[in-house]
């Protein structure tokens, strides 16, 4: 994120704020109630983006993670394009027993789970 960017926000919730208040006086409510619902919701708005970020970084859904697999996925990619046809089925054969290793390892764990 820019630094325009983060400027730009944070009038944005400023400017908020204060369209909220505003408008909660048109509403009748006295300047008191009106300046605590006006924070509260912007409170309430916070917490919530917060959360969505957290949920986010929980998830490893976060923009960096996105680009690193996207860069790594390119790399393979690139490596699988300059490979000749008999380096692709070696490649593909070992993937394929790394898998079924894998599988073992995990069936012998849950098998170990079950007797313990």
């Amino acid at each position: 994120m820019r630094r325009l960017d983060v400027f730009s926000i944070g009038i944005g919730v400023f400017l908020a704020g204060g369209a909220i208040y505003f408008l909660l006086q048109v509403l009748g409510i006295d300047a008191m109630n009106a300046g605590i619902w006006s924070q509260s919701l912007l409170v309430v708005g916070l917490v919530g983006w917060v959360l969505t970020y957290l949920v986010r970084f929980a998830t490893s859904n976060l923009t960096y993670n996105q680009q690193l697999r996207d860069y790594e996925n390119a790399i393979v990619e690139k490596r699988w394009e300059k490979m000749t046809p008999e380096e692709r089925e070696q490649a593909a054969l070992e993937v394929m027993q790394e898998q079924a290793q894998q599988a073992a390892e995990l069936t012998d764990q849950s098998e170990d789970d079950t007797t313990s």
